[in-house]
This record gives C-alpha cells, structure tokens and sequence, in this order.
C-alpha cells in the first residue's frame, strides 16, 4: 500500500538533503517562526514542516498543483484529514506499546508478537476503510481519490476475512505439524510448517476411524534438555513463517509511518491556516509558471512570519512584478523594505512546497534556488573585516548558484563607501542578471540605484518605501524614481525630539 499524498508516484523522503544555504534561509527569513506555527509544539511535525518547505524548491510544476489540490481538500475537510492523521499515529504508537520487540529473538516470539501487532493493526485498518466508505466522495484531488479507491480496493471484506482466517491458523491452538528429514548424521533437514487437516468429525466417527500409525515420544515435565531441544525443533519449523509475517507486519507498519509523515504537512498547512483566519489575515493559492519565464505579481502581499509574532494584522503590498529581473526597493529607513524582502522569500518557499501563501492573489515563475545576502550584526570573533565577510557569503552564493535563481540581498556592500559598495553591486547584478537569475535588492546605495534607474531598463523595476508628508511611514512600497535621502531625521527627531 502506498499514501502518494506527496508526489504522484514515489513517497516523501525525511531523509532528503537540505540544501547547503539551509541556515542562512532560516536565519535571514525567520523560518523557525513559521515552523513552530505549523508544528505546534510537536518535533515530528516540526521536522515534516521543516524538510517540505525547504525542499520544495526541487519540485516540479506539477508537483506544486498536485498538492495544492490536496491541500484544498484537507482545507474543506478538517476533521477528516485530522481523523485519519490520529489513526496513523495510533497504529504506531501500539506497535511502539506492543512486547513483539522484547522476544524478537526467538521465531516462537516473532511470530506470536506479529500476531498480535497485526490484530491491532486490522481493527485500525477497518476505521480507515471506515472513512473511506463514508467520506470519499467528499475529495475532489487526484492525491485523495487515488488514495481512497486503493482503500477501498486493497482493503475489501475479503481481505479482512482472509487475514483473519490465516492469523486464527497460526496461533496454532490444535499444535503445530511440522515434517522434515534426516541428514547426515540424523541430523534433521529441511524443516517445514504444514498445514493441519481440517477434518471436521462427530465424537464418535473420531473414537472408531482407522487410525494412522505413528510414533508419540512424551517429555517429562522436569525433563529441561527434552523440553530445550523440542523448543528448538518448534523454532526451526517456526522460522520462515514467523519472517514472513514479520515483514507483513512492517509493511503495514511502513504504510502508516509514511501516511503520518505525509498527511504531517497538511496538518501544519491546517495549523497555520487556522491562525492566519483567527487573524483575519489573507490567504491564496498561487498562480506558479515554470522557472523560464518572468512572473512575479500579487495583492496584499505580507510578511507571515511577521504577522504571526504581533496581535494586530499587518500591511500588505501590491506590486506587478512580470517580466522582471531586478527589482531595486529604496526609501525612508523604517518604512517596511525588510519586512517587504522577507515576505518575498517566504511566500516564494511556501509556494513551491505546495501551500497557500500569505496573500490575497499570488503568482510567480518558479526558481531553482534562493538564496538570501542579508546584513549581519558586528561579530567580535569575526577574524577580518566586515566588507571581506559579506564578499566571502556572496563568493558562497556565487559558488553554487545557477540560471533561473532568486537572490535576495538587504543592505549587502554596506559596509563601505558609497563609492566602493555601489561599484561592486553593480558588478556583481549585471553578473547575476546575465545568467538570467532574479534579484531583490533592499539597498541605501543611491549612486548604484541611480546608474540603473538612468539606463531605463524595461527589466528592472524600482520600489520606494512609502513617506507621508509628516514623516510617517505607511509600510506599503510603491513604484518610484530612488532617492538620495532614507530620511533618517524622521527617526532622528522620533527618538530625541519626541516628535
């Protein structure tokens, strides 16, 4: 049996590598926030959360719709997706409950242990069809209806009846029959499990039928040699069909680990979703294209990790973005770029792992990586400069990189003058723009800003950080020529004048 409630036609890995820029991506985007949001509280969901969304970027395109699809059932049936996700986990824990592992030495322990792990397993299997028979019809995505129907075939009432009928025979209640032959020396060769007739006679056809001759050796009860040896003749006959039932065991076993590994996503896209309309806040699903074209446009954009750490909703932003690779964003300090550039990441994460994103419409060309350049605080153990730290990240991106990319940089080559830093930038977008890799670049570097907005580039676009009159920020961003100033008086006057 197979969940396929990830992909189409493999399972999800828990072991997949993550990619090598794994830190800085939770560092720079706040990941943790969001992965407690998912998780609450539970390591396992934690860990599903974590690995999904930050591999995701290894998906295909259909990958991503197929488990939008999925993911808008399980957000139309809630308590569902929940019933089944508690069953998986019962499953497991009453293996993890069971004694089978205290004996798992002996084929006589295997097999009685696998019997009873299997009878529970059969009662939880009966609810799973259970909810498949009565809730099937209620999922429209290929993921679940795929899963269903292999319910449903897979676990007829003649399955049930031919397990039960085969777990009833190997509790041997009318002895064990056990053929072999002799070897060299006597010794005693291919041992194997035969079935016992099922001869079904009156009491008194039983007294008077001929019977067959044999040989009866009876081992006295102090007799602990006898009872030794004939316990061993018993594990010997024991043994293949205590493997075999071991492996039947793990097999549906297997099945409900991966049904609680996969189904473990949707329940922390559930989580989430949960919290963000206690909020109030927005939610889509996007609109993905694959990663060859230039789609980046959306309403109402915002920062989730952002909202999920304050009270009050957050503002969200409007910018159409197509047919871009740069994206300069400038303006008055304070005013939302940072939050702007985060709220890029993360939706671009949440989109290619197949979830909603934090936003009233979305949609975006997919990217092969991303990368994130954001300005770090003075470290004292840092053994050289803060420019040769920066430079030595971006060497890091640079070094693994590829077409079709998206690079977020937050103040990157600040750590300068204006002349050096914009210089460099400058150098290293044109580089990156030539390999046909996305850049948002939250920058105060006006000499840089102003040498691209002066050429007219149609696939460049340039963002400011919106100011009223009076110095207040709006946090929205809007279109606009760069400016030279960031307005740091506004905060200037803001902490020492009180104003």
């Amino acid at each position: 049996m197979k969940v396929f409630l990830m992909y189409k036609d493999r399972d999800f890995d828990l072991q997949r590598r993550l990619p090598k820029n794994e830190q800085a991506l939770i560092q720079d985007l706040e990941l943790d926030t969001l992965f407690n949001a998912m998780a609450l509280g539970d390591e396992f969901l934690f860990d599903v959360v974590k690995k999904a969304i930050l591999t995701g970027l290894n998906d295909s395109l259909d990958v991503i719709l197929y488990r939008q699809h999925i993911l808008k059932d399980c957000l139309k049936n809630p308590s569902i997706i929940r019933d089944i996700y508690n069953i998986a986990m019962e499953a497991i824990e009453s293996k993890k409950k069971s004694f089978w592992g205290f004996f798992g030495k002996y084929p006589s322990s295997i097999l009685h242990g696998s019997i009873e792990v299997l009878q529970i397993f059969m009662g939880i299997l009966k609810r799973l069809r259970g909810i498949a028979d009565e809730h099937a019809d209620k999922f429209e995505s290929e993921g679940f209806t795929t899963f269903f129907t292999m319910i449903k075939n897979e676990l007829s009432n003649e399955y049930f009846a031919v397990i039960e009928e085969h777990l009833a025979d190997l509790r041997f209640r009318n002895g064990i029959l056990i053929s072999a032959e002799l070897g060299k020396g006597n010794k005693g060769i291919n041992y194997i499990l035969r079935k016992l007739k099922d001869v079904k006679q009156s009491w008194i056809k039983q007294i008077f039928a001929t019977k067959t001759s044999s040989y009866t050796f009876y081992i006295s009860d102090r007799d602990e040699s006898g009872a030794r040896a004939l316990s061993e003749l018993n594990d010997r006959g024991l043994n293949l069909v205590a493997n075999a039932l071991a492996q039947s065991m793990d097999h549906i076993l297997n099945f409900f680990i991966m049904l609680r590994t996969e189904l473990g996503f949707y329940i922390g896209c559930l989580n989430l979703y949960e919290q963000l309309v206690k909020k109030g806040e927005p939610i889509s699903f996007p609109l993905p294209f694959a990663s060859d074209k230039r789609k980046h446009s959306f309403n109402g954009l915002y920062d989730v990790c952002l909202t999920l750490s304050m009270e009050q909703k957050v503002v969200g932003n409007d910018i159409n973005g197509d047919n871009k690779d740069l994206f300069i964003i400038t303006g008055a300090n304070q005013g939302g770029k940072t939050t702007f550039l985060r709220s890029i990441g993360l939706s671009q994460l949440m989109m290619q792992c197949g979830m909603f994103v934090p936003a009233e419409s979305f949609s975006s060309n997919i990217c092969d990586h991303i990368f994130t350049h954001f300005k770090r605080e003075e470290d004292p153990s840092m053994k050289s400069g803060k420019l040769d730290e920066e430079l030595s990240r971006m060497s890091d991106i640079i070094d693994n990189i590829t077409s079709n990319s998206m690079v977020l940089l937050n103040e990157s080559f600040s750590a300068t003058n204006e002349r050096e830093g914009s210089e460099i930038a400058r150098q290293i977008i044109s580089a990156l723009l030539e390999k046909h890799i996305k850049v948002f670049f939250v920058t105060h570097l006006y000499d840089f800003a102003y040498s691209f907005y002066d050429k007219k580039m149609e696939n460049v676009i340039f963002l400011r950080a919106e100011r009223q009159g009076n110095g207040k920020r709006t946090f929205k961003l809007i279109e606009g020529e760069p400016l030279q100033t960031s307005y740091g008086e506004d905060l200037y006057d803001k902490i020492f004048n009180n104003t």
